[in-house]
Order: C-alpha cells, then structure tokens, then sequence
C-alpha cells in the first residue's frame, strides 16, 4: 500500500509540468507532511500568497518521511516537513540547503472518555504511555515514519518503554494520514498521539477525549525546507523563496497562521513560530 501511494505522489510531481504547471517562475511546487493539509492552512497560505504575487503554489501531500522521499528525486521546489532529525538528515546528505521555522502546535493524547487505562490528567505523556503499556490497553500507531510517526516513537523513548505486543496496533492505512488515523482509533475505541489541529477538525465526529496535553515534550515544529538548487538545476529556488519569506513575514503569512481555525473552533489550530514573527513579538 505505502509503495503504491509513493508511486502515485512521485508519477504526480513529474506529471504535473506537462499540464500546463511549468516551473517558469510562476509556479512552486511543494512536498508537504498531510496534517497541515487536512487541516486547511496550506491550502490558506497557497492561495494568499497566489492571490497576491500571482504565483501558483501545488502540493503534494505525504506523511513527512515519504514528502522528504519524494523531494530526493529534485520534483519539488520545496518541503513542509516536522520531523527534525529527518529534516537535518536530509539537508545533511545535500537535498535541502536550511531549516526554516514556519509555525507549530502540539499533540495530544487522545483516549475513551471512560480511560480504562487511567492516564487522564497526567502530567507527561511519558507516564501516561508507560501507564498504557502496563495495562496493555489498545493503542494505535500510524506506523508509516510520518512526523507524527516519529513524535510518538520519541515520546515513547522517553517513557522508556519500547512498545509491542497485541495491545499496540499499527494502522494498516497510517500513511494516509492523521485524519483517518484518527477515525480508525475512535471507531476502536483506543489510544493515540495526535496532533491537537487533527482533533480539533473532527472533533464533532469522533467520542475521543482528549486525556492529556500540555507537556512541552509533545510540542509540534513544523519546518519549510527549500530543495538545493545546486543539486537539482530545474528547482525553482527564487519563486519557492518567494513563497517563503511571505509564510515567514509578520504581516503575510504568519498573520494567516495566527487566526487560522479560531472563527471556527474558537481556538488557532497553529501557532506563528518564524524567526521574524518571534523577533517582532518577543514570542
């Protein structure tokens, strides 16, 4: 399943020049991690920044292991990515020039409201998911080294428990991301880590709780990667800046960030994290 997907998302990228999407400095294309998709904001920061540079902006989403995959081949001009150590090893072996900080949110863990396993309230999720392996109540993985992926495994490592066995169960459709991941553990009735933008989304869909949160362990950077010119010559390195420095600025694209969801959940479903944004607001 994950093979044919990558298939899919690879034939798209190449495929989408001879539709007319040309890189001639008015097109970018972006491999980007799906939470942020499903959500909404890429596609609000796209069409902003179209809006008001002309520039189209086209994305392909993937869990943030497979979008960085995908970005190895030189199809893309740029990667929205949240997984750090994946991120570094890919501009560390020549694919990505720099880790820009763009936003983030946080994960949670989400349960039955009835939390058979007891972790409700707890102050880091590395005693609520060693309380959940102790009971061996059901979890559920995303399994697909997706940045969501990476964040539990890490938070996990810091549990110090190395999960396995009948109670953790991965998702054979992980890779199609947190949305349906999430659906799936609410249909189950189980466990998970999820990003706080995903249960927000489908909040009114699912009986989930959300159990624990709040621990600085769970939050949630989400990076822009340009894709190295020098390696790939056909990148469109100045439009992919272009859109970038409009993401990053106080006034553009960080505005969009900081309003994003509240008229609809009453709460932001990210947060501005660029280096001019923290500059100009001391945040």
């Amino acid at each position: 399943m994950k093979r044919r997907l990558f298939v899919f998302w690879f034939a798209l990228a190449i495929l989408l020049p001879c539709f007319g999407y040309a890189q001639d400095g008015k097109f970018v294309l972006l491999a980007s991690t799906i939470g942020p998709i499903d959500a909404g904001i890429v596609g609000a920061l796209e069409e902003g920044f179209e809006k008001e540079t002309g520039i189209r902006v086209r994305h392909v989403g993937a869990g943030t292991g497979a979008a960085l995959k995908m970005a190895e081949g030189g199809q893309f001009d740029l990667v929205l990515a949240h997984a750090k150590a994946l991120e570094e090893k890919f501009i560390k072996d020549g694919f990505g020039t720099v880790r820009i900080p763009l936003m983030y949110n946080d994960f949670v863990i989400v349960g039955p409201a009835a939390d058979p396993a007891g972790i409700k309230g707890m102050k880091t999720a590395a005693e609520a998911l060693k309380t959940i392996a102790a009971k061996g109540v059901t979890f559920i993985t995303r399994g697909d080294k997706s940045g969501t992926h990476v964040a539990e495994m890490e938070l996990w490592a810091k549990s110090g428990v190395k999960p396995a066995g009948s109670w953790y169960h991965t998702y054979e459709k992980g890779s199609t991301g947190n949305v349906p991941t999430l659906l799936f553990t609410d249909e189950k009735q189980a466990y998970t880590v999820i990003d706080r933008a995903t249960q927000l989304s489908v909040r009114d869909k699912i009986k989930l709780a959300i159990l624990v949160e709040n621990d600085e362990a769970m939050l949630n950077f989400m990076s822009l990667i340009p894709v190295n010119q020098t390696k790939f010559p056909r990148v469109n390195a100045e439009a992919a800046m272009r859109f970038v420095e409009w993401m990053t600025s106080p006034e553009k694209g960080q505005m969009i960030i900081r309003d994003f969801g509240k008229a609809q959940y009453g709460a932001p479903m990210f947060f501005p994290n660029s280096d001019a944004w923290r500059k100009k607001t001391g945040k």
